[in-house]
Protein backbone atom coordinates (compact mmCIF):
# COMPACT_ATOMS: atom_id res chain seq x y z
CA UNK A 1 0.00 0.00 0.00
CA UNK A 2 1.47 3.40 -0.85
CA UNK A 3 1.24 6.40 1.62
CA UNK A 4 1.23 10.11 0.63
CA UNK A 5 4.77 11.29 1.95
CA UNK A 6 3.76 14.73 1.09
CA UNK A 7 1.20 14.47 3.53
CA UNK A 8 3.96 13.35 6.43
CA UNK A 9 6.42 15.78 5.44
CA UNK A 10 7.06 19.50 7.02
CA UNK A 11 5.68 21.39 4.01
CA UNK A 12 2.32 18.75 4.66
CA UNK A 13 2.32 20.08 8.23
CA UNK A 14 3.16 23.79 7.57
CA UNK A 15 0.20 23.99 5.21
CA UNK A 16 -2.14 21.69 8.23
CA UNK A 17 -1.86 24.09 10.60
CA UNK A 18 -1.56 27.46 8.08
CA UNK A 19 -5.21 25.81 7.34
CA UNK A 20 -6.33 25.15 10.54
CA UNK A 21 -5.34 28.74 11.85
CA UNK A 22 -7.34 30.27 8.90
CA UNK A 23 -10.64 28.26 9.53
CA UNK A 24 -10.75 29.38 13.29
CA UNK A 25 -9.93 32.54 12.22
CA UNK A 26 -13.01 33.39 9.93
CA UNK A 27 -15.19 31.03 12.01
CA UNK A 28 -14.75 33.32 15.04
CA UNK A 29 -14.75 36.52 13.08
CA UNK A 30 -17.91 35.88 10.68
CA UNK A 31 -19.68 34.60 13.86
CA UNK A 32 -19.02 37.46 16.07
CA UNK A 33 -19.60 39.70 13.25
CA UNK A 34 -22.74 38.31 12.66
CA UNK A 35 -24.01 38.39 16.20
CA UNK A 36 -22.99 41.78 16.58
CA UNK A 37 -24.84 43.14 13.38
CA UNK A 38 -27.92 40.81 14.49
CA UNK A 39 -28.01 42.46 17.84
CA UNK A 40 -27.29 46.15 16.68
CA UNK A 41 -30.16 46.07 14.13
CA UNK A 42 -32.39 43.87 16.51
CA UNK A 43 -32.09 45.68 20.01
CA UNK A 44 -32.43 49.04 20.85
CA UNK A 45 -29.64 50.21 23.39
CA UNK A 46 -29.49 48.74 26.70
CA UNK A 47 -32.16 46.29 25.95
CA UNK A 48 -31.97 42.86 27.46
CA UNK A 49 -33.32 39.05 27.00
CA UNK A 50 -33.61 36.29 28.75
CA UNK A 51 -32.35 32.79 27.35
CA UNK A 52 -31.80 31.62 30.69
CA UNK A 53 -31.88 32.79 34.32
CA UNK A 54 -27.91 32.95 34.16
CA UNK A 55 -27.63 33.76 30.92
CA UNK A 56 -28.97 36.95 28.95
CA UNK A 57 -28.21 38.90 25.85
CA UNK A 58 -28.00 42.71 26.51
CA UNK A 59 -26.86 45.07 23.85
CA UNK A 60 -23.99 47.81 25.56
CA UNK A 61 -21.12 49.29 23.10
CA UNK A 62 -18.03 49.60 24.80
CA UNK A 63 -15.99 53.01 23.47
CA UNK A 64 -12.58 51.81 24.70
CA UNK A 65 -10.67 49.11 26.21
CA UNK A 66 -11.29 46.37 28.24
CA UNK A 67 -14.20 46.14 30.49
CA UNK A 68 -15.12 49.99 29.46
CA UNK A 69 -11.99 51.53 30.27
CA UNK A 70 -10.94 54.33 28.47
CA UNK A 71 -6.79 54.53 28.35
CA UNK A 72 -6.31 55.83 25.32
CA UNK A 73 -7.37 58.08 22.50
CA UNK A 74 -9.31 56.36 19.98
CA UNK A 75 -7.56 56.41 16.97
CA UNK A 76 -4.35 55.31 19.39
CA UNK A 77 -6.49 52.15 20.19
CA UNK A 78 -7.35 51.28 16.75
CA UNK A 79 -4.45 51.78 15.83
CA UNK A 80 -2.90 50.05 18.01
CA UNK A 81 -5.28 46.99 17.88
CA UNK A 82 -4.54 46.68 14.30
CA UNK A 83 -0.48 46.71 15.03
CA UNK A 84 -0.95 44.11 17.27
CA UNK A 85 -3.43 42.06 15.07
CA UNK A 86 -0.67 42.60 11.91
CA UNK A 87 2.01 41.39 14.23
CA UNK A 88 0.23 38.49 15.80
CA UNK A 89 -0.23 37.62 11.76
CA UNK A 90 3.18 37.71 11.19
CA UNK A 91 4.17 35.79 14.46
CA UNK A 92 1.72 33.03 13.88
CA UNK A 93 3.75 32.78 9.89
CA UNK A 94 6.74 32.44 11.24
CA UNK A 95 5.98 30.15 13.84
CA UNK A 96 4.03 27.71 11.54
CA UNK A 97 7.06 27.87 9.07
CA UNK A 98 9.99 27.33 11.56
CA UNK A 99 8.36 25.26 14.24
CA UNK A 100 5.85 22.73 12.12
CA UNK A 101 5.68 20.43 15.13
CA UNK A 102 4.65 22.90 17.62
CA UNK A 103 0.76 21.42 17.61
CA UNK A 104 -2.54 21.58 16.64
CA UNK A 105 -3.68 22.93 19.90
CA UNK A 106 -1.22 25.79 20.67
CA UNK A 107 -2.28 27.16 16.97
CA UNK A 108 -6.14 26.89 17.63
CA UNK A 109 -5.09 28.71 20.76
CA UNK A 110 -3.19 31.51 18.77
CA UNK A 111 -5.75 31.83 15.83
CA UNK A 112 -8.46 31.94 18.97
CA UNK A 113 -6.37 35.15 20.11
CA UNK A 114 -5.79 36.63 16.30
CA UNK A 115 -9.30 36.02 15.36
CA UNK A 116 -11.33 38.17 19.00
CA UNK A 117 -8.39 40.86 18.17
CA UNK A 118 -9.93 40.94 14.47
CA UNK A 119 -13.62 40.69 15.23
CA UNK A 120 -13.09 43.90 17.80
CA UNK A 121 -11.12 45.94 15.43
CA UNK A 122 -14.25 45.65 12.43
CA UNK A 123 -16.57 47.41 15.27
CA UNK A 124 -13.70 50.11 15.66
CA UNK A 125 -12.89 50.77 12.05
CA UNK A 126 -16.36 50.75 10.08
CA UNK A 127 -19.07 50.93 12.77
CA UNK A 128 -19.04 54.81 13.24
CA UNK A 129 -19.73 54.69 9.39
CA UNK A 130 -22.02 51.58 8.75
CA UNK A 131 -24.50 52.42 11.68
CA UNK A 132 -26.55 55.49 13.07
CA UNK A 133 -26.77 55.38 16.76
CA UNK A 134 -31.00 56.49 17.25
CA UNK A 135 -32.14 57.42 21.04
CA UNK A 136 -33.68 54.08 22.69
CA UNK A 137 -35.86 52.26 22.15
CA UNK A 138 -35.37 53.39 18.32
CA UNK A 139 -33.26 50.19 16.62
CA UNK A 140 -29.62 51.28 14.73
CA UNK A 141 -29.97 51.17 10.94
CA UNK A 142 -27.21 49.86 8.46
CA UNK A 143 -26.17 52.48 6.05
CA UNK A 144 -28.48 54.79 6.86
CA UNK A 145 -29.05 57.48 4.72
CA UNK A 146 -28.20 60.40 7.43
CA UNK A 147 -24.77 58.99 7.86
CA UNK A 148 -23.04 56.95 10.47
CA UNK A 149 -22.63 58.32 14.47
CA UNK A 150 -18.25 58.47 14.20
CA UNK A 151 -16.19 58.50 11.58
CA UNK A 152 -14.04 55.78 10.28
CA UNK A 153 -11.89 54.12 13.00
CA UNK A 154 -14.18 55.58 15.76
CA UNK A 155 -16.70 52.77 16.05
CA UNK A 156 -17.58 51.60 19.50
CA UNK A 157 -17.57 47.64 20.28
CA UNK A 158 -20.67 45.64 20.57
CA UNK A 159 -20.88 44.04 23.80
CA UNK A 160 -23.72 41.57 24.04
CA UNK A 161 -23.13 38.25 26.49
CA UNK A 162 -24.46 38.90 30.04
CA UNK A 163 -23.56 35.82 32.97
CA UNK A 164 -25.68 37.01 35.84
CA UNK A 165 -25.05 33.82 37.59
CA UNK A 166 -25.70 34.87 41.22
CA UNK A 167 -26.05 37.84 43.66
CA UNK A 168 -25.10 38.35 47.12
CA UNK A 169 -25.54 40.54 49.95
CA UNK A 170 -22.04 41.79 51.16
CA UNK A 171 -22.12 41.72 54.98
CA UNK A 172 -22.88 45.26 56.86
CA UNK A 173 -19.50 44.68 58.95
CA UNK A 174 -17.40 44.16 55.38
CA UNK A 175 -15.18 47.65 54.98
CA UNK A 176 -16.45 49.86 51.62
CA UNK A 177 -18.49 47.68 50.57
CA UNK A 178 -20.71 46.32 53.61
CA UNK A 179 -24.66 46.43 52.76
CA UNK A 180 -24.31 46.31 48.97
CA UNK A 181 -25.18 43.94 46.15
CA UNK A 182 -22.78 42.22 44.50
CA UNK A 183 -23.23 40.44 40.82
CA UNK A 184 -21.24 37.40 39.18
CA UNK A 185 -20.42 37.69 36.66
CA UNK A 186 -21.05 41.05 36.08
CA UNK A 187 -19.58 42.22 32.81
CA UNK A 188 -20.83 41.99 29.16
CA UNK A 189 -18.89 40.75 26.42
CA UNK A 190 -18.91 39.84 22.83
CA UNK A 191 -17.55 36.54 21.04
CA UNK A 192 -14.47 38.28 20.02
CA UNK A 193 -13.62 38.87 23.77
CA UNK A 194 -14.22 35.38 24.32
CA UNK A 195 -11.98 34.05 21.71
CA UNK A 196 -9.60 35.98 23.43
CA UNK A 197 -10.25 34.74 27.11
CA UNK A 198 -10.03 31.01 26.16
CA UNK A 199 -7.01 30.81 23.91
CA UNK A 200 -4.89 32.87 26.84
CA UNK A 201 -5.78 30.41 29.42
CA UNK A 202 -5.41 27.80 26.65
CA UNK A 203 -1.65 29.37 26.38
CA UNK A 204 -1.72 29.36 29.98
CA UNK A 205 -2.94 26.46 31.16
CA UNK A 206 -1.83 23.96 28.42
CA UNK A 207 0.98 25.18 26.11
CA UNK A 208 2.92 27.38 28.11
CA UNK A 209 6.31 24.93 26.73
CA UNK A 210 5.28 25.88 23.39
CA UNK A 211 4.35 29.54 23.94
CA UNK A 212 8.30 29.71 25.54
CA UNK A 213 9.35 27.59 22.29
CA UNK A 214 7.42 30.30 20.05
CA UNK A 215 8.47 33.56 22.15
CA UNK A 216 11.99 32.50 21.56
CA UNK A 217 11.80 31.75 17.84
CA UNK A 218 9.35 34.95 17.69
CA UNK A 219 12.26 37.68 19.66
CA UNK A 220 15.04 36.01 19.03
CA UNK A 221 18.44 38.19 17.76
CA UNK A 222 20.51 37.10 14.55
Amino acid sequence: MKTDNNSKSPAGQVLRLARLATLIILLVVVADQALKIWVKTHFYFGEEFEILPWFRLKFIENNGFAFGLEWFNKYVLTFGRIAAVAFFIWAIRKIIINLPNIGYGFITAFALIIAGAMGNIFDCVFYGEIFNNPYPPEIATIFPATGGYAGWFEGRVVDMLYFPIFTFRWPEWVPAVGGSEYEFFQYIFNLADAAITVGVLLLLLFFSRQATEAMNLIFKKH
